[in-house]
């Protein structure tokens, strides 16, 4: 770790709308003062982002967000190292008195998160309120149909809660979502098999978000259309995109670029544990998983199960498809935060938390600023 309460840092800044040659002052942790260089071509130097954000992630590095204290620093940790300098610990389906001791323990472990990690800024519960018929690598015994489950059971889940995923066709679905949104949590449609005015009427009830845009839910059906076009045709509603190649078609992403306003794209990773750790064999939740180069599977079947991406790699991944690395920058640092409510971070401007991150010509991770220090890079 380098630190320093003043310092100034300089290269091809990724700004909103376009690549500039600048350079950045910070002191005590936070950007003072953006300076551009309008002489300097933006083809010199490494690229400044702002740190990258994963509102979804279940693990990495062979620690699991459902685990121990150890385990979140530990993911914290490694997170912090592939540029991800704020993020949701992630679980899955489960009982509910499991996600109710997830819950407490991340509440508990967030004043002592590692200073050397990415920021938790809560959590996100993928589930349990799903589809079992779009349930994709969650265990059906643990499903819960909304109307089913009491508000006493809920209230103890809702404190650091900041998304949660559901299918609007369950009964009581649509009330659960008006109720979260006026605890101040969004919600995100996913895992469902709804038609397009089921879904229509989960965002109208407040739902805001998308979980996993294509994955687990009814899709573009020309006579049946589902969550999917109802998600790209809503303007207001942010979708999530694994951009690894294998959750979603590459052509696809484009049909995505083409639809959705630029701000309402969340790059995502939906990485499990054992990302990071080459091939082998875990578990998500109850469920055993395989890693087989680039794809996750539950064990025995071609189920998809999560992934070993990381946002680094997805903004490449966008950038190699054609789709500027200023869009490809914001879903994966700005429009997350914003999806959350969160503004004192996520872009390079006056007055924001420094969190940053150093990318190469071929926009591979340098090194990260977390609050105005940096960190090294995870080594290749």
């Amino acid at each position: 770790m380098i630190t320093g309460s003043a310092s100034t840092v300089s290269g091809r800044l990724v700004l909103d709308d376009r690549i500039a040659g600048g350079r950045i002052a910070i002191e005590h942790g936070r950007i003072a003062d953006v300076i551009l260089d309008e002489d300097a071509p933006a083809t010199d130097g490494p690229y400044l982002a702002p740190g990258f954000v994963d509102v979804h992630v279940h693990g990495w590095g062979g620690h699991d967000a459902m685990g121990d204290r150890a385990a979140l620093d530990g993911m914290a940790r490694r997170l912090l190292r592939r540029g991800v300098t704020s993020f949701l610990p992630t679980a899955v389906t489960a009982p509910l008195d499991e996600l109710a001791a997830f819950a407490e323990r991340v509440r508990t472990w967030l004043p002592d998160a590692p200073p050397d990690g990415a920021e938790p800024l809560g959590f996100n519960l993928e589930g349990p309120f799903l589809a079992p018929a779009r349930r994709g690598a969650h265990a059906s015994e643990y499903l819960q149909v909304p109307a089913a489950v009491p508000g006493v059971v809920l209230g103890p889940l809702v404190d650091g809660l900041r998304l949660l995923t559901i299918a609007p066709e369950l009964p009581g679905a649509i009330d659960l979502i008006r109720w979260l949104r006026d605890q101040g949590v969004a919600t995100s449609i996913g895992h469902s098999a709804a038609s397009l005015d089921e879904a229509r009427a989960g965002y109208a009830a407040g739902a805001t978000s998308t979980t996993h845009l294509f994955n687990a839910m009814s899709g573009l059906d020309h006579r049946a259309p589902g969550v999917a076009l109802a998600a790209l045709l809503d303007d207001a509603v942010w979708v999530e995109l694994i951009a690894d190649g294998i959750h979603v078609h590459p052509a696809l992403w484009s049909l995505v670029r083409r639809l959705k306003p630029s701000d309402r794209l969340l790059l995502v990773s939906d990485a499990v544990a054992l990302a990071g750790t080459g091939d082998g064999r875990g578990r998500i939740g109850r469920l055993d998983v395989e890693v087989v180069g680039q794809r996750v599977t539950l064990v025995g079947t071609a189920t998809l199960a999560g992934s070993v991406l990381s946002l680094d790699a997805a903004v490449r991944n966008l950038v190699a498809a054609g789709i500027p690395l200023p869009v490809a920058v914001a879903a994966a640092s700005r429009n997350p935060l914003d999806l959350l409510g969160v503004s004192d971070r996520g872009r390079i401007a006056v007055g924001q938390r420094a969190d940053l991150v150093e990318l190469d010509p071929a926009l591979r991770v340098l090194r990260v600023m977390r609050a105005g220090a940096w960190f090294p890079a995870e080594a290749a």
